[in-house]
């Protein structure tokens, strides 16, 4: 009885944070550009005036992690330090100085009737956030929801439940002392999974669910969405070294897509090289990597060239390291490398290094990445690179939202027409 009582009881608190949620939303869809950025700022003061105690309730939320015996990569980035906390508020106050785009009339036509037909820009409404570990996620997101004016349900993991809350009495701060409803953003408050399950269940309340963090969960949140998600699986990026290649560039390109950062889903998982150079670049190649410490898995002509590498199984190719371990296989040329991206890549970001416009141009064609990029490392596949400020997540979908989320992200358009008592005949 206890077990069912507790359910019927969560799904309880769901439905009322979607109901809540759902009001919110209708408010802040009009709430003034003014008021928004107001609250941003507002918060962001607040989290640095707070830092002690969000600091404090961190504490609480690692120890317990620890003696749980949590995984140190993921204490790491539970983890909230002076320089983190502090880059939560710079966040919100660069997410108050981007422009506002609600409420953006584009494409207004006459239509022969003299009806004016254009378009304009609105929130998607209640957008669900699931994510694990990292609490400054519940800063960013919140931040991109209140400026596109959609009300936002945040369901954290368990292990950051403390540091969650006080990051969200921070942003209730920042809404109420710019009068805007303090449900606007809601962090749900208990870690029963079954309020995850609630969460996805609640078409009529909530528009939208972006999931962030491991493959289990976005597949979890795929697979039990009643309502569009906003994600992706992962990020299998390539970067092809064409013959035509300029090789300062591709070395400087290659080097740094995999050892700038290998933990991210932007970096580089496999190296892509045309037979016509592999002689001359691998070599150069395979020095600095084992400078690096990045682990190699090549073809059978790729350890030919580098005899001392393991070899790469197919699985190598399918497979998101987020490490330091690159797979290479030297190709025909640029056919066969993008056959091979259209293969075992996910969609995500990729890139080809070359001199030659045309191949270039069919590369940017054919490529059916969210990102594709000529000569430029896959790093920059990201929100703030991207000039679009924070970003909520990385989409490989086909709708809506593709690559980085932004604000606009976040945004719909509705059609709206301008008339003057016009009638149809």
């Amino acid at each position: 009885m206890g077990h069912n009582q507790a359910i019927i009881s969560v799904r309880d608190y769901m439905q009322q944070t979607g109901r809540q949620a759902r009001a919110a939303s209708r408010l802040l869809a009009r709430a003034a550009t003014r008021a928004k950025n107001q609250a941003l700022e507002v918060t962001a003061q607040t989290i640095r005036e707070q830092a002690a105690a969000l600091t404090a309730a961190n504490r609480l939320d690692l120890d317990e992690a620890r003696s749980a015996g949590l995984d140190p990569a993921l204490i790491d980035r539970l983890e909230l330090t002076p320089v983190r906390i502090e880059a939560m508020a710079e966040g919100l106050m660069q997410i108050a100085a981007l422009a506002d785009p609600i409420g953006e009339i584009s494409g207004l036509n006459y239509r022969p009737t003299g009806i004016q037909v254009g378009r304009m820009r609105v929130p998607l409404g209640v957008v669900g956030i699931i994510y694990e570990s990292r609490p400054n996620v519940t800063a960013d997101a919140a931040g991109l929801c209140i400026k596109s004016g959609n009300a936002a349900i945040l369901r954290g993991g368990s292990e950051a439940l403390r540091s969650n809350q006080a990051i969200a009495a921070c942003i209730r701060a920042g809404l109420a002392a710019a009068g805007l409803p303090t449900d606007a953003v809601q962090v749900v408050e208990t870690v029963d999974r079954e309020a995850v399950s609630a969460l996805l269940g609640m078409p009529e309340y909530v528009d939208v669910i972006i999931p962030r963090g491991g493959k289990g969960l976005i597949e979890r949140v795929s697979r039990e969405a009643r309502m569009p998600v906003i994600k992706h699986l992962d990020g299998i990026c390539h970067v092809y070294i064409d013959d035509k290649a300029d090789l300062e560039k591709a070395v400087r390109v290659v080097y740094n897509a995999k050892t700038q950062r290998c933990g991210t889903c932007n970096a580089m998982e496999c190296l892509l090289v045309a037979e016509g150079i592999a002689e001359t670049v691998l070599p150069r190649l395979g020095r600095m990597y084992q400078e690096a410490g990045v682990e190699l898995r090549g073809c059978e002509r790729t350890r030919r060239i580098l005899p001392g590498i393991k070899a790469a199984t197919d699985q190598d190719y399918a497979t998101e390291y987020l490490a330091l371990i690159l797979s290479v296989k030297v190709v025909p040329g640029l056919e066969a490398a993008m056959d091979h991206i259209a293969r075992y890549g996910s969609q995500h970001t990729d890139a080809i290094v070359t001199e030659d416009f045309t191949r270039a141009r069919r590369f940017l064609t054919e490529v059916d990445s969210s990102s594709v990029m000529v000569n430029a490392s896959t790093r920059f596949s990201d929100g703030f690179e991207y000039g679009l400020g924070a970003e909520v997540g990385i989409s490989t979908d086909k709708f809506h939202a593709r690559g980085p989320v932004g604000l606009e992200g976040l945004t719909s358009q509705k059609f709206i027409v301008l008339g003057d008592g016009h009638i149809r005949t």
